[in-house]
């Protein structure tokens, strides 16, 4: 659980750049894939990433959604959504105290402290971020490193020495 506003939008700041180099990394011919029919495609994960980074915050009272969201129909829209949402956390957040961060409020149907839903936020980009470099994986993309070099930055480091 995040205690203090600034460790919170430290790892934000780290967490979302490491989606913006995912998203970064997809091609328009990409976004249908998926694991199955009717299963997330990388479309639908990238933009249920991009929409909850202001549905899970709206929950803990720190924004509030807008009436309308931008088209996300390719990657150069999803990407410009995603930072414009990126950038309404940080701010929403950069309002908080530390004290704000502890209280407890009603989310999803319990009780919990601010702190932790900003923990869930970051937790659940990062569940998703991971099932899209499976899907891009099979579509063929080259996947960015995101806590450490991926399999291509390895074979890229390997191939220089």
């Amino acid at each position: 659980m995040f205690r203090t506003v600034e460790d919170f939008l430290d790892s934000w700041k780290m967490e979302s750049n490491s989606t913006l180099r995912v998203f970064g990394a997809l091609s328009d011919a990409s976004l249908s894939q998926s694991v199955a029919p009717g299963a997330y495609s990388l479309d639908s994960l990238a933009k249920h990433i991009t929409i909850s980074i202001l549905k899970i915050p709206e929950h803990a009272g720190l924004l509030t959604m807008p009436a309308e969201l931008p088209a996300m129909n390719t990657v150069a829209e999803i990407v410009s959504a995603y930072e414009h949402n990126a950038k309404q956390v940080a701010n929403a957040a950069g309002k908080l105290n530390s004290e704000q961060l502890a209280e407890e409020i009603p989310v999803f149907g319990r009780t919990m402290r601010r702190g932790q839903v900003l923990t869930m936020l970051i937790a659940h980009q990062g569940h998703h971020r991971a099932q899209m470099t499976v899907l891009m994986r099979q579509a063929g993309l080259k996947v960015p490193g995101v806590y450490g070099p991926s399999e291509a930055d390895k074979a890229a480091i390997a191939a220089k020495k």
